[in-house]
């Protein structure tokens, strides 16, 4: 069997954006008048949705409040993120790879679709990517797997028929009702310990380890 899909998460999994996630959260708290918080508390909560991280940073649930962080944060995300975001050093290769061997690629975030999509222009590989899936276009954000079902659905592929790639154990339970095989990659903040409640084809250190299988033949990563 041999994927014919690749689908990525990106915070964690294709780059790193923490500098400019760190400074919109906390432009958000202070915004509010609320605590800001430390670099490592914030990195903990890269991949969840903006109102779960809202609620984890301060233990507030009022949904109102939960918006006007989500508001703040996004005026300052719209400034900054993309140029404060660098791609980790395989990312450019292996899209290449996929495209050259003819693989559909597609990026499922919790970030906006246009904050990608500027990511993408910056460093000159929108047209390595075939689909994003962004915050905008879904009702329900991961772990719920709306997202990757539709990512699948616009791609035209199967999950039977498709990869998912991500760091987070959000990740990992998303590619479990999408049923969607899933590798899990340990370059964000969670361990190849934690990814054991869920099935994953493999746990890796880095995306040069899916590349090398690429580059190797091995299309499906098990071969």
């Amino acid at each position: 069997m041999r994927y014919s899909s690749y689908i990525f998460d990106f915070d964690y999994t294709l780059g790193d954006s923490t500098g400019g996630v760190v400074a919109s959260i906390n432009h958000a708290l202070a915004g509010m008048q609320l605590p800001v918080r430390s670099r490592d508390e914030i990195r903990k909560t890269i991949g969840m949705s903006l109102p779960n991280t809202f609620i984890h940073l301060t233990g507030i649930r009022d949904p109102e409040q939960g918006k006007q962080f989500s508001r703040l944060f996004q005026v300052k995300a719209d400034q900054i993120m993309a140029l404060s975001t660098d791609l980790f050093p395989d990312t450019i290769r292996l899209l290449t790879v996929c495209k050259a061997k003819g693989y559909k690629t597609g990026i499922v975030t919790t970030k906006h679709r246009y904050i990608i999509e500027e990511i993408l222009e910056k460093f000159h590989i929108a047209g390595l990517v075939d689909l994003v899936i962004g915050n905008e276009d879904v009702r329900q954000l991961k772990p719920h797997p709306e997202a990757l079902l539709t990512a699948l659905r616009r791609l035209n592929t199967s999950g039977g028929d498709s990869l998912y790639v991500g760091d987070s154990l959000i990740d990992a339970e998303a590619a479990s009702w999408a049923q969607i095989d899933f590798i899990a990659v340990t370059t964000g903040t969670t361990g190849k310990d934690e990814f054991a409640q869920f099935r994953c084809l493999k746990v890796i250190g880095a995306l040069s380890e899916l590349l090398a299988d690429l580059d190797e033949g091995r299309e499906h990563p098990d071969d």
